[in-house]
């Protein structure tokens, strides 16, 4: 018994080594990483040379449901309220009524290339509505391409905020199949609920969170990102049971707690990217895991012809539709927003409920929803940086600079970390840090980067035009530094 249990250890192992091999395969081929993760998966499953058979849907869902609850929490908590709040209305927008134009229209043509009734073809169209944007920027970044304006922010923030909208339509479509009692009425009835206690709770939470992590006073430090996983799990699952969404929730108490100061916020916030990346290797091959190869190629032509449709006419026309009625986004940043329509795992988790339901075609439901997943992450995550620049919306990526110097925020400081670049012509540029009249004195400047070289200042240390300063300042100060050096000043992150 001890023997096997080393050999479970050493696959498990491996199959963490290999994963993570992949990842750096995928950034350089430009290959989206879950779909190397979703091909180890079923390598290791009964159909590869693995061999190992696995056939649990709800296990397979619990994980998933877990995964993209931690996942969502961290895609929160490195979301800057400065950075979302110019796109805010158009996000929401492209993820509420955009999933739901998407999904209908994916629903009207499954209607005519499968023997589907309407529920059934409306169900399809509720489980891959939602997008995976997370896979799309780690391609971007793989290969050095940037955006332009506000194209990340509003992709990175509908990515995080899409997946409660495709889990209510999903939900609530397999409430009308099992009761046909049931109305339209119960089901925006269901959606007031579900997004008012998500928002709600969510908000509350991430306040929550904030609290107890400054005042439960740990003796160890390691106790802490402990701490935050029974959090995350209570948000998820106390949401859930009192009816609301539980992924919204989990989001935006990731969103409301990374904006503001908290205990070992550096450290936490690269554990839960680093608990995000194994819950993602973790889901995926699961799903991998689950699905069986030989069942894929009855379905591959009609699941072919519904992710061309979703491709390059149901996103398409959702993006217009819904982002005309909010902005002057021109049609190049459309078109890109278009084609940011990359399916990942929760149209695939989302596809386990039907089979779980025991629904008619659920299981069709689910292969038809695995290819089109593949499909989509395969063609779209592979020519997004050649799109960005087809269509000019690229841009030089800005690589931040690592600081030897950290910042521990408190409740009781309330100083912020900023980084500022002396711009020319700057009032500040060529005098001593003494000589500065106008610098508040509540301001501190930590550190500067001249070049290559970090310079410890003194009073008469000569401030040059280009020079980055890294600075301890009160929020009410902010805009008299930017006058002393002509630009705007952005938050460094906080370490521990």
């Amino acid at each position: 018994m001890a023997l096997a249990a080393e050999y479970i250890l050493v696959s498990v192992a491996l199959t963490l080594v290999v994963s993570i091999l992949a990842s750096k395969v995928s950034s350089r081929l430009g290959v989206p990483a879950l779909l190397l993760f979703l091909a180890i998966g079923m390598l290791m499953g009964s159909e590869g040379p693995g061999g190992i058979y696995f056939d649990d849907p709800w296990l397979a869902q619990l994980l998933g449901v877990t995964a993209l609850s931690f996942i969502l929490f961290s895609g929160g908590l490195e979301t800057d309220l400065d950075e979302i709040r110019p796109i805010v209305l158009m996000g929401v927008v492209l993820a509420t009524a955009g999933v739901l134009v998407s999904a209908l229209l994916v629903a009207g043509f499954a209607l005519w290339v499968l023997d589907f009734s309407l529920n059934q073809a409306l169900l399809l169209g509720a489980i891959v509505s939602s997008t995976d944007a997370a896979a799309v920027f780690a391609v971007l970044r793989g290969k050095g391409v940037g955006l332009r304006g506000n194209l990340r922010p509003l992709l990175e923030f509908e990515s995080g905020s899409n997946d409660p909208m495709a889990v209510f339509l999903t939900l609530g479509m397999i409430r009308l199949m099992q009761d046909p009692a049931a109305s339209v009425l119960d089901l925006v009835l269901m959606f007031a609920q579900q997004m008012t206690l998500g928002v709600a709770l969510g908000v509350v939470m991430g306040r929550g969170i904030t609290f107890v992590l400054n005042r439960i006073s740990l003796e160890y430090d390691g106790l802490y990102p402990v701490t935050t996983i029974a959090l995350v799990l209570l948000t998820y699952g106390a949401t859930s049971v009192l009816g609301g969404n539980g992924f919204l929730a989990v989001y935006l108490a990731g969103v409301v707690a990374g904006n503001r100061v908290f205990i070992h916020k550096r450290s936490l916030t690269e554990f839960h990217a680093g608990l995000a990346w194994l819950m993602q290797i973790v889901m995926f091959l699961t799903l991998g895991l689950l699905v069986f190869p030989s069942r894929l190629v009855p379905v591959a032509p009609q699941a072919l012809l519904i992710s061309a449709a979703l491709i390059l006419i149901a996103r398409p026309v959702a993006v217009c539709a819904t982002l005309g009625w909010v902005t002057k986004m021109d049609m190049r940043e459309k078109g890109f927003v278009s084609w940011v329509g990359l399916r990942g795992a929760a149209p695939i988790v989302l596809a386990t409920f039907p089979l779980l339901a025991g629904l008619e075609e659920s299981s069709d439901i689910f292969n038809l929803v695995f290819f089109i997943v593949l499909t989509s992450a395969l063609i779209q995550g592979v020519t997004l940086p050649y799109m960005a620049r087809l269509l000019h919306v690229d841009a030089p990526v800005v690589s931040k600079p690592a600081y030897p110097i950290t910042f521990v925020p408190t409740g009781s400081i309330q100083s912020n970390l900023l980084e500022l670049i002396i711009q020319p012509g700057a009032k500040a540029a060529h005098k001593r840090i003494l000589d500065l009249e106008d610098l508040p004195e509540t301001t501190l400047i930590v550190l500067i980067r001249r070049g290559t070289e970090f310079i410890v200042p003194r009073g008469n240390t000569v401030l040059e035009e280009g020079d980055n300063l890294l600075v301890l300042a009160e929020q009410a100060d902010l805009s008299r530094l930017q006058e002393l050096v002509g630009t705007a000043a952005r938050k460094r992150p906080p370490a521990v």
